[in-house]
């Protein structure tokens, strides 16, 4: 804590420094003033905690020093110092709500009790002052988003309670239920995306503040954050004079704050909110988002169809059946090419396709059995960095999709085969010593024997019954190493029932007979 100790008298002054009992009290900082000019300064810099000064001082006195303290608000706790037991200067005292009034000469005992009740009124008041702002800032908190709640939920009833009127008309000083109300919409995801590094709170809040700022000018509505539609704020117009200039202001006031150009989806009048708000809502969804403009309103509203990626699912699967990213390029300008010259490219439009393509991805990934989708790209960065639509970034993200998907299945589909013939591999080195054939390996792994033929080769580079003659070749060898084998043992060894047959293929393959190949093992032994 400080202190300041105002009196034109220097031994007045260190009598009270000796005095009184500071650390005590907690006081760090004792400043001192001769009169009460220099001690404004000194309080307004410093801002102590308690005040003593004197009453007779030159320049300013103690009674237009209380008086200044008195109007500029300052919590300080003073005490008035005085040789003089004079009724005017007592008066003033009580009246500028000083704390406490003490003759010269001063009593140590008396000047500690003063001071001690000072300290602890001040501490008191600080907790209660603490306790009233953190109070505050709670209530200013929390107040934007129960009006949010209420007006969100408002959007989505028929009818406005008695409840929630009287709740409007007590904060906005308006009666709203007797008022023609028109909605505006500004899409937040844009901005997110972009602007606010994907921060929608900060959105949110940042371009409320910014409408809300105008609409308090003339109390023309509210800017809320729709709570049941996180990417967008409503604005709720109960004033229709100055509808197009807010807008027109709302739109240059964002820009200057952020280069973002939002368009705003405005509805048509109506006595309900919920009745304005889908208005508003569809024109939000069913207008050209190719169309560029500050506001949007049921004019701009297209009545072409929607599209459909459903009717287009053979085609696509097919192409994606063959992993032809080249084929399904040629399919998707097709469509591409169908959406803008037939339909609409809106929001309404957007979603539509996600969700098909949704339903297709996952029939697609159920039938390849692929269970993980997480590291699929989502395809939804249709944005510039200033807020509006990009019909290249749309078709860019929705090829990359589709490319991704190819890829996803290509692989699961080829990882599939070479797990196949991995135990085709397997298989034949566990039964070298049996009768192989392609029917019985078709019929123990349910594939077809042209499948197994093409795609074996093309993994291990040899046919089947090449591969199993090399195995059979490099077990013989190794068998041939042990002199007490017969060669006709080694060749049933190896599965060959007939010995001059085995002799036969193991000179085609090493280049020797099994005799010859001994005899070399020996000499080299």
């Amino acid at each position: 804590m400080k202190a300041i100790i105002i009196d034109d008298e220097k031994h007045v002054r260190e009598g009270l420094l000796l005095l009184a009992d500071w650390d005590k009290f907690g006081i760090r900082t004792i400043l001192e003033a001769e009169n009460g000019e220099q001690a404004k300064e000194l309080i307004n810099k410093h801002r102590p905690e308690i005040i003593f000064t004197d009453m007779r001082m030159p320049k300013l006195d103690g009674i237009n020093l209380l008086k200044w303290l008195n109007s500029s608000g300052i919590k300080s706790k003073t005490i008035v110092i005085s040789g003089y037991d004079d009724f005017e200067y007592m008066r003033n005292a009580i009246y500028y709500k000083s704390f406490d009034y003490i003759l010269k000469p001063i009593e140590p005992e008396i000047l500690n009790e003063t001071l001690e009740k000072a300290v602890n009124e001040w501490n008191e008041q600080a907790r209660s002052r603490k306790t009233h702002v953190e109070e505050s800032r709670v209530v200013n908190e929390v107040k934007p988003l129960y009006w949010d709640r209420l007006f969100s939920n408002l959007c989505n009833t028929e009818e406005l309670s008695t409840a929630a009127e009287e709740k409007i008309l007590y904060e906005f000083g308006v009666g709203i239920g007797k008022r023609q109300k028109t909605i505006g919409l500004i899409p937040i995801k844009p901005s997110v995306m972009k602007c606010f590094r994907g921060d929608r709170d900060l959105a949110s809040f940042t371009l409320a503040n910014i409408c809300n700022e105008l609409l308090r000018k003339n109390n023309d509505g509210v800017c809320f954050r729709n709570i049941n539609k996180e990417e967008e704020l409503v604005i709720l117009f109960w004033n229709d004079k100055n509808i197009k200039f807010l807008l027109n202001e709302f739109y240059a006031s964002i820009y200057q704050f952020n280069k973002i150009c939002l368009t705003i989806s405005l509805g048509e009048k109506s006595m309900n909110i919920q009745e304005a708000y889908t208005s508003a809502w569809e024109v939000y969804m069913k207008h050209d988002l190719r169309k560029t403009g500050k506001i949007i309103t049921s004019h701009d509203v297209s009545s072409r169809p929607i599209l459909h990626l459903l009717d287009y699912s053979n085609e696509l699967k097919w192409m994606i059946r063959t992993g032809s990213s080249s084929g399904v390029e040629e399919s998707l300008q097709k469509i591409f090419g169908s959406i803008e010259h037939k339909h609409t490219l809106s929001r309404e439009q957007i979603q539509v396709w996600e969700s098909q393509f949704d339903l297709l991805r996952n029939n697609w990934l159920k039938e390849y059995e692929i269970e993980s989708q997480s590291i699929l790209n989502k395809g939804s960065d249709y944005w510039r960095r200033d807020g509006s639509f990009s019909i290249g970034s749309f078709k860019d993200e929705k090829m990359k999709q589709f490319k991704e998907l190819i890829q996803t299945l290509t692989s699961k589909k080829y990882q599939t085969e070479k797990n196949n013939m991995q135990r085709i591999e397997e298989y034949l080195q566990q039964h070298y010593q049996d009768e192989v054939n392609l029917q019985e390996i078709a019929d123990t792994f349910f594939l077809s024997r042209e499948y197994i033929s093409r795609k074996f080769k093309q993994e291990y580079k040899l046919t089947i019954t090449d591969y199993l003659t090399n195995i059979r070749m490099e077990k013989a060898m190794k068998l041939l190493e042990n002199p007490y084998l017969k060669i006709y043992e080694v060749a049933y060894g190896v599965g060959y029932g007939n010995e001059k047959y085995f002799s036969k293929v193991f000179k085609k393959q090493v280049g020797s007979t099994p005799n010859e190949f001994r005899q070399s093992l020996l000499k080299h032994n």
